[in-house]
């Protein structure tokens, strides 16, 4: 016990010098890339106990499933020359008084979302919300703020729809796109869904134009819809309104080489994240694509790079406790508190 009093106790010292040092905040230093840095040890941490948050989804609670270990929720996300502002949820709210704020995408979308709402409420456990969770829309509103956040369930972001030959994936067609414009702040991700087979794989046909086919390259279909959703927003968005993001590629950890250790079979035993600012592992290659995708756009896309920040973090992941059975194993998606907390944080720090 006293080894671990003084462990802490040096991490807080080790925590105060770096905020001492660097000296610099996010927002007002134009020469720090907060996506680029490493995870340090912080005894404040984690940002909110998620006991805290009454309406946190099964599959995130990673502690009230039993997980043993608590190191993963004691990491703070430390980026090279200058700090990350913890999120202020007064100012937050004030902020965005009378705004409508989307997540559009997959489950890892929902973990954002999942993450910011609780984030929120633990900050402001007084003010009174209100919360649907119905796929494909969630929505969570503080009327006193008259602030909407929801989610919309949309892995391809283009149409899928269902014909007489069956599901038809529409690479060059947004017919929901009119529900997105009513919002003040978008946050579009959409990658892990394109490598999907049956049966998990949601259509049966692709089209393209006038040619039906039955399956293409998956990441050139991924290219042709994120270009589809990039014409998109040049086109529809009142960006004199409209703050529109990318979530980036949020990454899996189902193989110990990703990681740096080859041995391992997954990230199921993982307590610890990868020390230093590198990852042993290149980046998905969705990363560049979206980069290329939102370099040709007119009005582009904010690129939130979460991706070096969640490589970093085998450690992070539900593992085998998404559920209270302990089944499967899950190295996708993010235990909250955790990784997706500070996604917001540089959501945040990017507004």
């Amino acid at each position: 016990m006293v080894f671990l009093r003084g462990f802490w106790l040096v991490s807080m010292v080790v925590v105060l010098l770096i905020a001492m040092l660097s000296g610099l905040r996010a927002d007002n230093n134009n020469s720090c890339d907060i996506f680029e840095g490493s995870w340090v040890l912080d005894p404040t941490y984690p940002l909110y106990d998620s006991s805290v948050c009454p309406f946190l989804r099964t599959q995130f609670d990673c502690q009230k499933n039993g997980r043993p270990d608590k190191f993963y929720l004691g990491y703070r996300w430390q980026p090279k020359g200058c700090n990350l502002d913890r999120l202020d949820v007064n100012e937050f709210l004030r902020r965005f008084r009378g705004k409508k704020i989307l997540f559009v995408g997959d489950s890892l979308s929902l973990n954002q979302w999942q993450s910011l709402t609780c984030m929120l409420h633990a900050g402001n456990p007084m003010a009174k919300y209100t919360l649907t969770q119905e796929q494909p829309i969630y929505s969570f509103r503080f009327p006193e703020y008259d602030l909407t956040i929801n989610m919309q369930w949309h892995q391809f972001l283009v149409d899928i729809d269902v014909e007489k030959i069956g599901r038809v994936l529409k690479l060059d067609s947004i017919k929901g796109g009119d529900v997105w414009k009513d919002f003040d702040l978008l946050v579009f991700d959409s990658w892990h869904w394109w490598f999907y087979k049956p049966p998990q794989q949601p259509w049966d046909f692709i089209q393209l134009g006038n040619e039906t086919m039955k399956d293409m390259n998956r990441i050139e279909a991924a290219k042709i819809a994120l270009g589809t959703w990039a014409k998109w927003v040049d086109s529809e968005v009142d960006h004199n309104r409209t703050k529109v993001f990318y979530q980036g590629i949020s990454p899996s950890h189902y193989h110990g080489v990703d990681f740096g250790k080859p041995t391992a079979q997954d990230c199921k035993k993982e307590t610890q994240p990868i020390i230093g600012p590198k990852s042993p592992a290149p980046a998905s290659p969705g990363v560049n694509i979206v980069k290329k995708i939102l370099g040709q756009m007119n009005n582009p896309a904010f690129f939130l790079d979460i991706s070096l920040a969640s490589q970093l973090r085998p450690d992070a992941h539900p593992q085998y406790y998404s559920n209270p059975q302990h089944t499967g194993g899950d190295c996708t998606h993010w235990c909250l508190g955790g990784v997706p907390d500070t996604w917001n944080l540089l959501l945040y720090a990017s507004f």
